[in-house]
């Protein structure tokens, strides 16, 4: 049964926040779209609001779902569902990731996401996923 993760498409200005994985962490190195596993009893909304504060301490307004994604690594199945988010507030910090970036839609493909969003990432930068 595939892992349930959340993950935050948060715009402000025109351009995504990202996050870094931290050292240690499954896929360190990559940069992600902030978020995370799902808790016992959580909805995924209220588990995309937990996880971003707690990973960069922004205060969120989740919108409505952008896509649902399906991947199996070697040694795990996730099932990521990713929410379209408004910041409300607070300011992006590297709390619970390694760094923190606000990236225009043509500029995330310079970045190395792991594969499961290579095809979200194709979405944003070709103007599907708003």
């Amino acid at each position: 049964m595939p892992v349930q993760v959340t993950a935050a498409l948060i715009r402000r200005d025109g351009r995504y926040l990202i996050t870094l994985r931290p050292e240690g962490s499954h896929l360190s190195g990559h940069w992600e779209f902030p978020g995370g596993k799902l808790d016992p009893g959580e909805t995924l909304e209220e588990c995309v609001v937990r996880e971003v504060e707690e990973e960069t301490g922004l205060r969120i307004r989740v919108e409505e779902k952008a896509a649902e994604v399906v991947h199996h690594y070697p040694e795990m199945s996730v099932h990521l569902h990713f929410f379209n988010c408004r910041p409300v507030e607070g300011k992006a910090e590297p709390i619970g990731c390694a760094e923190v970036a606000w990236v225009d839609r043509e500029e995330l493909g310079a970045y190395r996401f792991p594969p499961a969003d290579a095809r979200l990432i194709e979405d944003i930068a070709a103007g599907r996923i708003d």
